[in-house]
């Protein structure tokens, strides 16, 4: 490890005890931002609200692109020599507008829907300007602070996509930062293909309690076979169904259904290997049945990946030993995947434990996120100090 990356492991430990000196502050944020429903194309509010904050915590520059994420620079020293770095949380969540999202504040936890996916996220990145002025620290390069919109489900990570599309200078590195879990380092993305297979049966003109087809009957044959599927141990390969819907009432034959899956794998050949075999059993057992069964494809992804030798996942690693935590990899669906396709260094890393991350009552601890906001900060140094370029 370089003089560098030393000078920067010693600082780490008292970071911690300054950052949740200005907990208030901190906890402020992330509670009024996660009041503000921010369900995924309908993110506007928390998007003022979040431009707010970094305009009241002083930051160098606040405004939105033309896709309406918004963004907030902290200038650094080299006036523009230095590549940006950015850090990056996503404004949307999976809960509609219509649902309460008022927030219980106990002595070491909050609850609330979204909390940890990703309200802390974007708390915490609103107090960023503040929390850096706390540890008296400037970089060469500047830091961008980027909420992005359209993230999660069919929002496709639209908003980073379009962001990233349209920043036309070379960008250094990239911290993604998700409410959940300390330890988390993502430093690879498996392809995937994220979709729905519908089924809908017409009413048959003799009557609605002679049905001919059960839409969740015909949907389970679906499963059936894509169960079936030989796939390979390597690459690795496999179809998750995660999310299963359909009919009226007990005692009525269901005339529609829906079923939620994902294919993933780190190989994309395989992925649209998977994906075409998929519409075969679609397409099959539709025809076979007379119904209308289609699958539609929602959000895609394509396997991109850090080598674990890389400079920054080294230096990351080094950062979260010496804050006492132990490092947990595994594969990211989020922002990483579009910086990674781009070829920007990039991890995810995780603020603080909790439970429950997507129902209503999610919870997050508040004592361990001052380490989770330390490791970031740490992670931010590591990449402006040069000890994460690749040679």
């Amino acid at each position: 490890m370089n003089t560098r990356m030393d000078a920067i492991l010693k600082k780490l430990p008292s970071f911690v005890d300054q950052i949740k000196s200005i907990k208030e502050v901190i906890i402020s944020n992330i509670v009024l931002i996660g009041q503000t429903p921010a369900p995924t194309f309908h993110e506007e509010a928390r998007t003022e609200i979040f431009l707010e904050r970094l305009s009241d915590a002083q930051a160098d520059y606040c405004s939105t692109d033309d896709y309406n994420n918004p963004i907030g620079i902290i200038l650094g020293k080299s006036g523009g020599a230095k590549p940006p770095i950015f850090v990056v949380a996503h404004m949307d969540t999976f809960f509609n507008a219509d649902l309460g999202h008022n927030y219980v504040i106990r002595k070491n936890s909050i609850t609330g829907p979204g909390i940890l996916d990703n309200s802390l996220g974007i708390g915490v990145l609103a107090s960023m300007p503040i929390i850096l002025r706390k540890l008296k620290l400037a970089f060469e390069s500047d830091i961008v602070l980027a909420g992005v919109t359209q993230s999660i489900g069919t929002g496709n990570l639209q908003g980073i996509r379009r962001l990233l599309n349209t920043w036309d200078d070379p960008i250094r590195g990239a911290v993604i930062i998700e409410g959940a879990d300390l330890g988390r380092l993502s430093y690879y993305s498996e392809g995937i293909i994220r979709g729905e297979i519908t089924c809908n049966v017409s009413v048959p003109e003799d009557g609605e309690h002679r049905y001919k087809h059960n839409a969740i009957l015909i949907l389970n044959e679906v499963i059936d076979e894509i169960l079936a599927m030989e796939l390979p141990q390597r690459p690795r390969a496999r179809v998750i169904i995660g999310k299963f819907n359909g009919g009226f009432k007990h005692g009525v034959i269901a005339l529609n259904a829906r079923l939620g899956f994902e294919i993933q794998s780190n190989s994309d050949d395989m992925v649209k290997r998977m994906y075409h075999e998929m519409m075969d059993i679609v397409e099959g057992i539709g025809h076979e049945h007379r119904v209308d069964l289609k699958l539609n494809i929602i959000s895609n992804l394509y396997p991109a990946t850090l080598k674990y030798k890389h400079p920054l996942v080294k230096s990351t690693v080094a950062i979260m030993k010496r804050l006492g935590l132990k490092p947990a990899s595994h594969s990211s669906e989020s922002e990483l995947s579009v910086f990674l396709t781009q070829n920007i260094p990039a991890v995810t890393l995780g603020i603080t434990d909790g439970k429950n991350v997507h129902v209503e009552q999610a919870t997050m601890k508040i004592d361990p996120m001052f380490t989770g906001i330390a490791q970031i900060i740490g992670t931010i140094m590591a990449i402006d100090s040069g000890v994460c370029d690749e040679k």
